[in-house]
């Protein structure tokens, strides 16, 4: 069998959709997803199931070549070689503007510091660790 057609029987289909788009739509390789329970890896004929997705960085393998996408929390689906992952929001590595993630970054940190009690902290954590997941996508593709 030639590699080409090794690679077409080894792939599956990764969707990432928000509400506003459709972020990702490609056959890849294998995924790693932050989900709430900790990272998964999944490869083609995984078993069925449904998770919850956390905020953090999906990475996923295309044709050899490694992609990051900064997500939020939301669900996702396994079925039949297909994962569908459905955040709030969701953005690649190479689209994301790290300097608006750098200023969110510090607006959160700041907010946390305060420690008032009109702060709500369970919101700016989340903010941080938003940011930070950004950030860290766009530094994996090279962005700086």
């Amino acid at each position: 069998m030639a590699e080409k057609d090794k690679a077409k029987w080894s792939n599956f289909k990764l969707e990432v959709i928000t509400p506003e788009r459709v972020v990702v739509d490609e056959e890849i390789e294998g995924v790693i997803i932050p989900s709430t329970d900790g990272l998964l890896g999944i490869l083609r004929n995984h078993a069925p199931f449904i998770g919850s997705l956390d905020i953090g960085v999906i990475k996923y393998v295309r044709e050899g070549q490694h992609h990051y996408v900064a997500c939020n929390m939301g669900v996702f689906e396994m079925s039949g070689n297909v994962l569908r992952v459905l955040p709030d929001t969701a953005e690649r590595g190479e689209r994301i503007d790290v300097d608006r993630a750098k200023q969110a970054e510090q607006r959160a940190q700041k907010r946390l510091q305060q420690k008032r009690q009109e702060i709500d902290a369970l919101r700016a954590e989340l903010a941080l660790k938003r940011a930070l997941a950004r950030l860290k996508a766009a530094r994996a593709v090279g962005t700086k």
